[in-house]
């Protein structure tokens, strides 16, 4: 028997509300992370194995509705978000008797070994079609709340067969209504990932990522104007730097004036700046 028909589902409609004020302009699939957004990055990795995709959008819709353009069938979920369980079964015809692969858009994923989506092609590889596969790393020492000790990294698999049973009116999660079920049903394969996983929900994790994705290095846009002192920075189009940056991620268009030294930092547009604490 053949590997079953698949496709991809990247999820991009939540609010990101642990990143305010910094999504309250741009979703956070938007984010830049090393000067890519977070939902490109995502796009990339499906698009390397092979599979058709598609995007959920809710909040900020219209964003990222354009983004996307032609390069992902987009599901927009006019009510506000649906949950990852509801957000899958909105999709549930357009996924038409296929296994999908589910990322989350805000997951940052970063193998050394492997060029993107060659880094997760053990979620596919051998799969029947009759289980449900998760992407994990090894809990953190007194982590709770994971799966026979390891913990969810950006990716699951799932057969048809559990997505024409999910219901989008209900807005929970797939944890409950996919997860633990295949779980307990002794249908669950952990599927180890030996690369960093970061989730990017929070500004100190997002922070983390641009800093890894920049290498030891300040990464700086060709179009970006530097004029101040810059180390371990993330520095994106059109900004302009004429103060100090140390570990900084300056979004695109966004502007640190003379005199001012920020240090752990992210600056938007408009002179928005989230502090990071350690």
């Amino acid at each position: 028997m053949g590997m079953p028909d698949i496709c991809a589902v990247v999820l991009a409609a939540g609010e990101g509300r642990r990143l305010r004020p910094l999504t309250e302009s741009l979703p956070k699939a938007l984010c830049p992370v090393g000067n890519v957004p977070l939902l490109d990055r995502a796009l990339s990795r499906v698009a390397a194995l092979g599979l058709d995709a598609a995007v959920n959008a809710a909040y900020l819709a219209d964003q990222v509705r354009d983004h996307v353009g032609a390069r992902a069938h987009l599901s927009v979920e006019p009510d506000g978000p649906l949950g990852t369980s509801g957000g899958v079964a909105r999709l549930r015809s357009w996924i038409d008797g296929r296994g999908v692969l589910i990322g989350n858009a805000d997951a940052y994923l970063a193998d050394p070994h492997q060029s993107p989506g060659k880094d997760i092609a053990a979620m596919l590889d051998g799969w029947t079609g009759t289980t449900v596969r998760m992407l994990t790393k090894p809990c953190r020492p007194g982590e709770t709340g994971g799966f026979s000790g390891r913990r969810f990294a950006g990716f699951s698999l799932l057969p048809w067969r559990y997505v024409r049973e999910l219901d989008e009116h209900d807005h929970g999660s797939l944890v409950r209504t996919v997860w633990r079920p295949a779980e307990a049903a002794g249908e669950l394969e952990l599927i180890g990932y030996d690369g960093l996983y970061i989730d990017t929900g929070t500004p100190a994790d997002y922070l983390r990522a641009n800093l890894h994705a920049a290498n030891g290095r300040t990464l700086i846009d060709p179009t970006a104007e530097i004029t101040g002192r810059v180390s371990d920075c993330v520095i994106g189009p059109h900004a302009r730097v004429r103060g100090d940056a140390t570990r900084v991620v300056v979004w695109p268009h966004a502007e640190i004036l003379p005199g001012e030294h920020l240090v752990d930092a992210i600056r938007a547009p408009g002179g928005l700046t989230v502090q990071v604490t350690a």
